[in-house]
């Protein structure tokens, strides 16, 4: 067995121990909380034999939570994103292990264990922020391993374009995966993307036998999704005869440029572009509930950061603490946005409009530590609350911009049928700051046509923990 099969072996097992202290713990901490805090009233008295009956009852309800976690698929080792993004689904996790609780504690009340439902209910809060919590340590520690291992999993690249580039930067950021880029192959005579070095290009894709003769490769990956159909079915036969694992990457573009709608009219078929779910009225509200609620919350938690940033913003630099620039919102109308200063007055009186860079040295010292951790961008809770943006949509651009890319940039203008939002999918994917304006697009695009509550809430919580790109 290789070490970086017994190192997933081992951490699997690890997380079925933490998982099954957690729920246990979990149980009983519902089970203090009931009856023996004094936070809630107990009306009927506490039977002698309490935690004897709880303890039991808890360890079925561990034993049904972790089949449930089997079934769902949580022990097996996490490949990618962050630890902000499996968040929901370890909660969902623990609200179906819940529910499958209560039934059978209803089922065969009086036989095997009789719980009270109000421990039930407290235990699913419980229960999931300790499975949290020692998920998160567990997590930290499997991620600093992964980033000391040796055992590298040797990936060859099929394609040198913007996809490979971006790949390239995935494998790079997700060290759990111990993924180690051992070159690019070419495919076509176009030049390569600029973040491709050209000693990282082994060859063309007609040299890859000779290439996978001489070195170890585990992976390959085709990002080129305009090869060839026989060609890709001689690259999977190639890899099953080199026991080679094979993957394909495809082009998110025209996945998203195929979300079409088919109509007619009486008999002529009109081919169109589907509806957006943010057409619909309900989605809509949903949506504006979910940014008035998060405003107003975001708002009264941020308001101290603000003030105490605003003082510092001043005494590092003379001028205002605050910055309003006009950016082009929903339908392309120009609104003011509001952000916390982090350079000097007039930066651009010079240059004209320009985009930030890493290691700007118009920036001041407390600018750099606001970009750094999004702090800046606080006072845009006063643009969700008033209805020019919202909590989580494509970013808003200068109005300068938006004349010049929806020239140049196809579909362009399309991320201007929703508010803008204080984070985006763009952003929490590292697309954000002087990025590729194209690559940025796509995944605007395929936020509004996949949108959803869910997508927003996993969006929020990966934005806590983003950095890539923040300058």
């Amino acid at each position: 067995m290789k070490q970086k099969d017994t190192f997933d072996v081992i951490t699997s097992m690890w997380a079925v121990i933490t998982d099954a202290i957690a729920i246990y713990a979990g149980f009983m901490l519902a089970t203090w909380i009931r009856f023996d805090s004094g936070w809630i009233p107990v009306r009927f008295g506490e039977p002698v034999n309490l935690y004897e009956i709880y303890c039991k009852g808890a360890l079925v309800a561990t034993v049904l939570c972790l089949i449930v976690f089997k079934i769902l698929g949580l022990f097996v080792r996490p490949q990618m994103g962050s630890f902000a993004n499996k968040i929901p689904r370890l909660v969902r996790a623990t609200g179906i292990g819940i529910l499958a609780t209560i039934v059978l504690a209803f089922a065969v009340r009086n036989r095997i264990f009789d719980y009270s439902s109000g421990v039930l209910i407290i235990s699913f809060m419980t229960v999931a922020l300790l499975l949290v919590i020692l998920r998160y340590i567990m997590f930290r520690v499997e991620w600093n391993a992964s980033r000391h291992s040796r055992d590298t999993n040797q990936i060859l690249i099929i394609g040198t374009d913007s996809v490979a580039a971006h790949l390239q930067r995935t494998l790079k950021k997700e060290v759990m995966l111990r993924a180690k880029v051992a070159g690019f192959l070419r495919t076509n005579a176009s030049e390569p993307d600029k973040e491709i070095q050209p000693e990282q290009i082994k060859g063309k894709i007609e040299d890859i036998e000779a290439l996978i003769d001489k070195h170890p490769v585990d992976q390959i990956i085709l990002t080129d999704s305009g090869l060839g159909h026989k060609r890709i079915v001689d690259l999977i036969m190639l890899c099953d005869r080199n026991l080679i694992t094979f993957n394909m990457v495809p082009d998110l573009f025209r996945i998203i440029t195929s979300s079409m709608d088919m109509q007619s009219l009486n008999d002529i078929p009109l081919l169109g572009m589907s509806k957006w779910p943010l057409d619909l009225f309900w989605n809509r509200t949903l949506k504006r509930a979910e940014d008035v609620a998060g405003a107003i919350v975001g708002l009264i938690i941020a308001t101290p950061v603000i003030g105490i940033a605003s003082i510092f913003i001043k005494s590092s630099s003379p001028g205002p603490a605050f910055y309003r620039q006009e950016r082009c919102g929903e339908n392309g109308k120009v609104f003011n946005l509001y952000k916390l200063r982090t350079m000097p007055v007039d930066a651009e009186k010079e240059s004209g409009p320009v985009w930030t860079v890493e290691n700007d040295p118009r920036r001041t010292k407390i600018g750099t530590f606001l970009r750094q951790y999004n702090l800046d961008e606080l006072p845009q809770l006063w643009n969700v609350l008033t209805g020019e943006m919202s909590l989580v949509g494509p970013r808003p651009e200068r109005p300068h911009f938006v004349e010049k890319f929806k020239e140049d940039v196809g579909r362009y203008m399309w991320r201007h049928v929703s508010k803008p939002g204080m984070t985006g999918w763009a952003q929490v994917n590292g697309l954000r700051g002087n990025t590729s304006i194209e690559e940025r697009i796509k995944y605007d695009l395929y936020y509004l046509e996949n949108w959803s509550l869910a997508l927003d809430f996993k969006i929020i919580l990966r934005t806590v923990f983003a950095r890539e790109n923040a300058y």
